[in-house]
């Protein structure tokens, strides 16, 4: 079970790091067509993996509770919205085709905080991983081994077109292919780092995997409403990445329901 759980937490991982690798074999820029639609794949992928992997499955462990079953759903959800927020205002940073900085004012530069915004999104990523991974090793019987797996490979999915979307900026930015790369592969550092201490904190609390697998549902679903659907909306054509949005929620939706 633990060794599932090792690879399951650095599937996504690895996800990022293929994408960004991208930067050696692409030699311009992505097209912005390609950018919505990889973005909008990639928001599809969370929303079905917020539903069917986090929520539902939190409101069947909290089942007991009878009519009161969506409490910790709902609770969670919220607590996890509110981090994010928090964390959007906390760190400076700077999304895809936008010219100004989110967050505090900083002298960080444009590519340093077009890494952070990245990173940012990805740590309810890896906490969706981690609780995910940890009711599958607490022994709860809503998780199994292939619904953790699901997940992990969906958020891997998701997760190539990010690496690609952070490291082909980077080099536009001016920057080499090889720091271009390394920006990439770091802005997904914290997915592995999350889930490891998210394992953690689940395995000291039991009871708590109803809230922290809602906590990370509403993590994940702030950063796709507050960056990636306006980012897959922008410019002619935005048709592109609705459509790609419907493929990574069908992707994903088939994932969970035909590995869970």
């Amino acid at each position: 079970m633990i060794q599932d759980a090792f690879w399951g937490i650095l599937i996504p991982f690895l996800g990022t790091s293929l994408g960004a690798g991208c930067v050696f074999f692409l030699k311009n820029s992505l097209r912005d067509g390609i950018q919505r639609a990889l973005t909008g794949f990639a928001a599809g992928v969370m929303v079905a993996a917020s539903v069917w992997s986090l929520l539902i499955p939190a409101m069947e462990q909290a089942a007991d509770l009878g009519r009161l079953a969506f409490f910790p759903a709902a609770v969670g959800f919220w607590l996890g919205i509110l981090f994010l927020l928090l964390l959007d205002h906390l760190i400076p940073h700077l999304h895809q085709n936008s010219l100004q900085a989110e967050g505090p004012k900083s002298q960080l530069q444009r590519t340093t905080m077009m890494v952070l915004a990245v990173t940012l999104h990805n740590i309810p990523e890896g906490m969706a991983v981690g609780v995910v991974y940890a009711g599958y090793l607490a022994g709860t019987a809503q998780i199994t081994a292939a619904g953790a797996l699901a997940l992990s490979l969906g958020i891997a999915i998701q997760n190539f077109p990010e690496g690609a979307i952070i490291s082909m900026p980077l080099r536009a930015e001016g920057m080499k292919k090889g720091r271009a790369f390394w920006g990439g592969v770091l802005s997904g550092i914290v997915e592995p780092i999350g889930a490891v201490l998210t394992i953690l904190a689940a395995g000291i609390v039991v009871p708590a995997l109803p809230y922290l697998l809602s906590f990370a549902a509403g993590a994940m679903l702030y950063v796709v409403v507050e960056e990636l659907i306006p980012e897959m909306s922008q410019g002619q054509h935005s048709n592109v990445g609705t459509v790609f949005f419907a493929g990574g929620f069908s992707v994903m939706m088939v994932l969970d329901v035909a590995l869970g």
